[in-house]
């Protein structure tokens, strides 16, 4: 084989590791921290311990998915914390006790077009007010948490157990006892003690990214919301809509956001107004350490799930190291810091913003 010929072999795989870089530095910090978790604490592979670990990782999740959507144009969206304590918040003021599924539905409905339309009204602001997304999701951020605190002055409401269960349990649970058979042998066994360690909420996020995510991304709209990131003024002169691919970037962060409400409610079976506000810079930081460029046009949500996971371990790392709580913010920051600059490392060798899309 020639040279060339070699050079021309090599090349599709040379682009697609400089594409996918920042994508893989996420999935390797977050084995590592997997790895290192494992190794300080040895029950961390057992059913309840990974449950527990998806549930407090899921919120985050879609709080990140929100952040995506929009960073991938170019934008910033800091309503998303203001979004899932209003959707939290509104989730406990109208669940009602002794409802019955259909009323669960009706609720569940409710939240995700009161995010949608919150996430709407971001993306009419900023595209036909042509002002900062920072400037405007800074404001409404403030009108959502005002409402978060008059539906939910204090922390409390109703919120049925049965829906809770169903989101943040294991499979196994879920199902009959007899499901697999009364003692169950063989393949059936084997089925028990696999559905005994999926976590509900693994379930439902792999729900959530089949129905809404993979449908956006692959739509025209989706590649409209890419393109705009990549570059606004020639994706327009392409014949893009430039302004509905913005607006449905908002939308979905509206939405993803209502959903990280959702699953908060189920969680905490309450409400609280003031719960979601820290998911604002923490969706922020993952999406960066997912490998989405702030600048737009590139990332995606894969990325921002493993940075999700990998910020969540970081304080359980640091909880059986045995670091003094008082310094654990600091060696948090300290890896979050090293994690991003891994990550934007390629940065450096980059020779102009068209090397990026190679």
């Amino acid at each position: 084989m020639s040279a060339i010929e070699t050079r021309e072999t090599a090349a599709p795989f040379r682009r697609f590791i400089l594409r996918n870089f920042r994508l893989g530095i996420a999935f390797v910090i977050t084995f590592v921290l997997l790895g290192i978790t494992a190794s300080l604490n040895e029950r961390f592979f057992t059913p309840p311990v990974i449950t527990s670990t998806a549930n407090q990782s899921m919120t985050l999740v879609f709080a990140g998915m929100a952040q995506t959507s929009v960073v991938i144009t170019g934008g910033i969206d800091l309503s998303v914390g203001p979004i899932i304590s209003m959707s939290n918040s509104l989730a406990s003021a109208t669940f009602l006790e002794g409802d019955d599924g259909l009323n669960i539905i009706l609720v569940v409905v409710l939240v995700l077009a009161v995010g949608a339309l919150a996430g709407l009204i971001n993306g009419l602001i900023v595209v036909y007010g042509r002002l900062q997304p920072i400037i405007v999701t800074l404001a409404t951020s403030s009108v959502y948490s005002g409402i978060a605190l008059f539906l939910r002055p204090r922390p409390g409401g109703y919120v049925p157990r049965i829906y809770g269960d169903l989101l943040t349990r294991r499979v196994g649970q879920l199902l009959p006892s007899d499901f697999f058979g009364a003692e169950p042998s063989g393949i059936m066994a084997f089925l028990n003690n696999f559905f005994d360690y999926i976590p509900a909420s693994l379930i439902f996020l792999i729900i959530v990214l089949v129905v809404v995510w993979i449908p956006f991304r692959r739509s025209r709209l989706g590649m409209w919301v890419y393109a705009v990131g990549s570059n606004e003024g020639a994706a327009y002169m392409s014949g893009v809509n430039v302004r509905l691919a913005k607006v449905a970037a908002y939308v979905m962060g509206g939405l993803f956001a209502a959903i990280g409400g959702l699953f908060l409610t189920a969680q905490t079976l309450s409400g609280d107004a003031t719960t979601g506000a820290v998911f604002t810079l923490q969706s922020i930081a993952i999406v960066v350490l997912g490998g989405t460029s702030l600048f737009g046009g590139s990332g995606g949500v894969a990325g921002t799930i493993a940075g999700a996971v990998a910020l969540r371990l970081i304080p359980t790392i640091l909880f059986f190291a045995r670091v003094n709580p008082l310094q654990q913010p600091l060696w948090e920051g300290a890896v979050i810091l090293l994690a991003v600059t891994a990550g934007a490392s390629r940065i450096f060798t980059v020779r102009s913003r068209l090397d990026t899309m190679r």
